[in-house]
């Protein structure tokens, strides 16, 4: 039997945080595109999804843990696993003293035979009919609970189709819905969470291969794209910005980029290279919340500035003259 647990190691204890996490990382190993060479890879991926479709579903890890669905999710035989003990050994016990199919030297039957009351393979109707005699005995025996067979499992539904979206930067941070095609050939919206990021997993009930017991579903694995001068800091977005010397100096009014487009920024005279400022509602969408508009609510950008020097310095130099800064920067250094 599939053991969720050990497909993704990790401890029968272990927390939904660690058992996402655990997914997490075996999904970026194991995920057919990186695998292309190595088909085992695949049969892997699709074990840890489905054992982490099982533990994170709160119900289903408990009917788990409690011994009444395997690891695929069916339910499990009410028999299952006593041939090695409890009524098992007494099944063994019949065997001594009588002859026939199943008896071994020594007495007792092969452990084959009894591999658990009700199996398939089993008629403990007339072994009872034999052992007691008469139709009686073995009409009576379902009502103490042998002979009888636990109910069909359901129809299985289909398999799960695994989808990888590239998501570049800026639609990530916004929010952008992303178009994706699915394996029939039609192409939907899919709308991203909030907070999205790098290897978000997302479902679409139904979208997977048809079966008879309904269509498994499709799971997206989200992939953000990096992005040349923006960088994600939690829900915010951190940029480095270049101004000019002058710009510095005399202060004023200067672009500046965004993931929304660019925005005017205004410099005090005299400002310092690498302070922050702050940009509000112009970072990463956030997990919970919504503004007046019922879009996610967004962190901010936080713009670093670089005072940048002019590549010809001569004529600098011959402005400034003889001219010292009496300023001392490295003083709270002890320098």
């Amino acid at each position: 039997m599939n053991d969720p647990y050990r497909t993704l190691g990790v401890a029968r204890t272990a927390s939904e945080k660690e058992i996402k996490s655990a997914y997490r990382k075996l999904a970026k190993e194991l995920h057919p595109d990186r695998n292309k060479d190595n088909p085992k890879a695949a049969e892997k991926f699709s074990d840890a999804t489905k054992a982490y479709d099982l533990l994170s579903d709160k119900d289903k890890r408990a009917q788990f843990d409690r011994g009444e669905i395997d690891g695929e999710g069916n339910p499990m035989n009410p028999f299952a696993g006593m041939g090695g003990g409890g009524m098992g050994g007494g099944a063994r016990g019949f065997g001594r003293g009588f002859g026939g199919a199943g008896a071994r030297p020594g007495g007792g039957f092969r452990d084959s035979e009894f591999q658990g009351f009700g199996a398939d393979d089993v008629d403990l109707g007339d072994l009872f009919e034999g052992l007691f005699g008469g139709r009686a005995r073995q009409q009576e025996a379902p009502r103490r609970g042998f002979g009888t067979r636990p109910p069909p499992p359901p129809p299985r539904r289909g398999a799960d189709i695994q989808y990888r979206l590239a998501v570049p930067f800026v639609d990530a941070a916004t929010g952008r819905d992303q178009r994706i095609t699915l394996a029939n050939g039609k192409a939907i919206n899919l709308k991203l969470p909030g907070g999205v990021e790098d290897g978000t997993q997302m479902r679409l009930k139904d979208k997977g291969h048809t079966g008879p017991g309904g269509n498994g579903d499709g799971i997206v694995m989200i992939e953000v794209g990096p992005h040349p001068f923006f960088r994600r800091d939690g829900d915010n977005i951190r940029m480095d910005l270049p101004i000019t010397l002058d710009e510095a100096v005399n202060g004023g009014k200067v672009k500046c980029p965004t993931v929304d487009g660019p925005v005017m920024l205004t410099l005090k005279p005299g400002i310092n290279g690498g302070t922050v400022m702050r940009l509000s509602g112009k970072g990463w969408t956030k997990k919970s919340g919504k503004d007046g508009e019922g879009r996610p609510l967004r962190g901010d950008q936080l713009v670093t500035l670089e005072i940048q020097m002019p590549e010809d310095i001569e004529g600098l130099k011959e402005r400034l003259g003889d001219w010292k800064d009496p300023a001392s920067p490295r003083a709270k250094f002890g320098l």
